[in-house]
């Protein structure tokens, strides 16, 4: 008996996925676990196994096309089987169908778009909404060339600016960039968002960091170090570990740690659980795995979920200090620039050291300024200190 291939729900908040690439094509014979298609949602990229063995008799979106969460994208049987047919489009619902209802006698009224099938085919090929196009065929009936005519007016405001200017080329955003953008608006609205930033003696930082890899003949990072420090810090620091809904702080049991990963689309932040938990070695091994599956697109919805508190590190751009932007539902994030020579003064004597700078953005109705300066300050004093340091760290 066959099987339907649905748009999988991956995450509380999907809705709609997109079809990049199907690694079948209809009729081949695929097995069951093998790699059947690539989708993209607005957080990442996966892969989507094929449910069964047989035959992939029918594919129902194509590459590039967004389908809703819970809908049949594909359908593996066995020859002979007859996949079952989509069901058509529902008629949509006026803009007067969806006010209140005034009287008992009001009706609601359903607007059905009189459309061509040829004019309904291309539409869909070229995104068009055929709610927006007027048409010019019988009784107002939409025909294919009102759809081209829509089609040649987009085209033409593509090729300009609203100011005017000349487009060299037009790029559609991705689904990654589209929910990062949607998030950033969303933290910079809805947060009263500030940031302290401070330089620090990195001496020690340094120091162990060299130590570490000596003694376990491993390769650590500066952001590992971070995050062993960051989350051990936190349980005395709750309200940056902590959400707020509505009128309710709510403090996070867990300590989970999300990394800042940036990607040629855009950035993502994979999730190291129960970071204060975890020894540097585990942390480090966690960070790289997470680092390159992010890379290869290869990262589970259940990997970028249920971070408490988000570390940044831009130093591999030579970037000294930033101000990073929260991640919803966070309320604080912090952002780390380079490790670099330069003068340290040390009882009034200079030397060639380290420095770094440190720059904590964190939620004003959640957190008090006083408050987000303590932990920043007791992060410097641990990171400078080495033998604190090393209490965390060995």
């Amino acid at each position: 008996m066959g099987k339907e291939v649905l748009m999988p729900k991956l995450g509380l908040t999907m809705t709609k996925g997109k079809i990049v690439q199907w690694k079948k094509k209809e009729g081949d014979r695929v097995q069951e676990g093998e790699d059947l298609v690539v989708i993209e949602t607005e957080k990442i990229t996966t892969t989507v196994k094929a449910p069964i063995s047989g035959v992939l008799l029918k594919i129902y979106a194509k590459e590039g096309e967004e389908v809703p969460v819970g809908q049949i994208i594909a359908f593996i049987g066995e020859i002979g089987e007859q996949p079952p047919s989509i069901a058509p489009s529902k008629p949509t619902i006026s803009v007067e169908s969806q006010k209140p209802i005034q009287t008992k006698t009001e009706e609601v009224k359903v607007t059905e778009v009189r459309a061509s099938p040829r004019a309904r085919r291309l539409a869909k090929e070229k995104g068009i909404d055929l709610t927006m196009v007027k048409g010019t065929g019988p009784g107002g009936m939409i025909t294919e060339e009102d759809v081209l005519r829509e089609l040649e007016v987009i085209e033409k405001q593509m090729k300009f600016t609203a100011t005017g200017l000349r487009v060299k080329e037009v790029i559609p955003m991705s689904p990654m960039r589209q929910e990062i953008s949607r998030r950033m608006v969303q933290s910079l609205q809805s947060m009263a968002q500030v940031t302290l930033s401070m330089e620090i003696n990195a001496n020690s930082i340094v120091k162990l960091k060299e130590e570490v890899e000596n003694r376990n003949n491993v390769k650590i990072t500066y952001t590992d170090i971070l995050i062993k420090v960051v989350a051990i810090l936190l349980r005395n620091h709750p309200y940056l570990n902590a959400t707020l809904e509505g009128d309710q702080i709510k403090i996070i049991e867990e300590i989970n740690i999300g990394v800042a990963v940036a990607l040629d689309q855009g950035l993502i932040v994979p999730v190291i659980r129960n970071a204060d938990t975890k020894s540097i070695i585990e942390i480090s091994k966690e960070s790289h795995e997470l680092a390159n599956k992010a890379r290869e697109n290869k990262l589970t919805p259940d990997e970028v979920v249920g971070g408490t508190f988000t570390i940044s590190n831009l130093g591999m751009y030579d970037i000294d200090s930033f101000t990073p932007i929260i991640n919803p539902p966070q309320t604080a994030i912090l952002g780390v620039g380079r490790i670099k020579k330069a003068p340290i003064v040390t009882n009034d004597s200079i030397s060639v050291g380290y420095t770094m700078w440190l720059s904590l953005t964190f939620d004003h109705r959640v957190i008090d300024g006083h408050t987000a300066a303590k932990f920043l300050k007791e992060l410097s004093e641990i990171l400078e200190d080495e033998n604190k340091l090393k209490s965390i760290i060995s």
